[in-house]
């Protein structure tokens, strides 16, 4: 079998290295020592580098002005995003893209693709729920009104909803059917109230009161919601792996020049063996990636 990525892979991945280049990972203020969120906005010029380049149309198809790329690539990416802690919604702005590529209407498609394709639109996920714990479905109600549908519910932990364009927002019908709505930031009814994540990030919760959607903008697919629930989860791996990766590379480099009793500490066999443990840890987590990013191209 052959387990090497694609030129077209490949190509992502050096275009994202040569945008991600110039981002210090050391200038993301601690959020040890930042009082509430770290900022209060994602990374803006490093967003219209990245739509520069191409990157946020990656997985778009060609009608929409993408590469047609999968989700592998788009998790190469993402892994080279989170080395140097890159602040932008890459994750939820491209699944979210991918959703609707896959199962939205034409009108809703022809009216956020193009747009996301090119960074002016920014999209985002609700996939957290009221508590962090029930299926996050079950915290939005759809009902539906003549050819409009109707959304009451509160969803918790939205990243970036703040300067999110649209939201994807998963609810279930009367029926008991999971569907996603994806509602602009601006609807009537819509409210935002300011959260922060242990990592410092800017947070929301969203409260929906009333706030009506046309029936072109929700998606009934059956497992539309679920892949999107998937790639997301695939995508927050892409980012931990991107992480624990760089934390090594720099572990790797500290005790290589820290000496302690004249020798470099990375001689000492109790730090050696740690570090080794935790490259094992990153290459089974490497391997789980690529396999579940497969799995979900595999079933497009």
């Amino acid at each position: 079998m052959d387990f090497t990525f694609t030129e077209e892979q490949q190509a992502a991945v050096e275009a994202a290295k040569a945008v991600f280049a110039d981002v210090a990972p050391d200038g993301v203020p601690s959020p040890a020592l930042t009082p509430g969120a770290v900022a209060e906005d994602f990374d803006r010029p490093l967003w219209a580098k990245l739509a520069a380049s191409d990157l946020l149309s990656l997985v778009l198809a060609e009608e929409h002005g993408g590469a047609g790329l999968d989700a592998v690539a788009l998790c190469l990416v993402l892994r080279e995003a989170a080395r140097v802690l890159a602040r932008v919604p890459l994750l939820e702005h491209c699944a979210t893209a991918m959703a609707v590529q896959a199962h939205g209407s034409p009108e809703l498609a022809a009216a956020l693709l193009p747009g996301a394709g090119r960074g002016a639109l920014v999209l985002t996920a609700a996939a957290h729920g009221r508590s962090g714990h029930d299926p996050a479905e079950l915290a939005v109600t759809a009902r539906r009104e003549g050819a409009w549908w109707a959304l009451d519910g509160v969803q918790t932990a939205v990243p970036w909803a703040q300067g999110a364009d649209w939201i994807a927002v998963p609810a279930h019908t009367g029926e008991g059917d999971a569907v996603l709505a994806l509602v602009p930031r601006t609807a009537e009814g819509l409210t935002l109230a300011d959260q922060v994540s242990t990592s410092g990030e800017r947070l929301a919760e969203l409260a929906l009161d009333g706030v009506r959607v046309p029936a072109s903008h929700l998606i009934e697919t059956p497992g539309a919601w679920e892949r999107l629930h998937q790639l997301l989860a695939t995508g927050t791996c892409a980012l931990a792996l991107g992480l624990g990766q760089s934390v090594l590379t720099m572990t790797s480099q500290y005790t290589g020049k820290r000496e302690q009793f004249g020798f470099p500490v990375a001689t000492f066999q109790a730090v050696a063996v740690q570090a080794a443990d935790r490259y094992i840890d990153l290459r089974a987590m490497e391997v789980t990636l690529w396999q579940a990013a497969w799995r979900l191209d595999a079933a497009t």
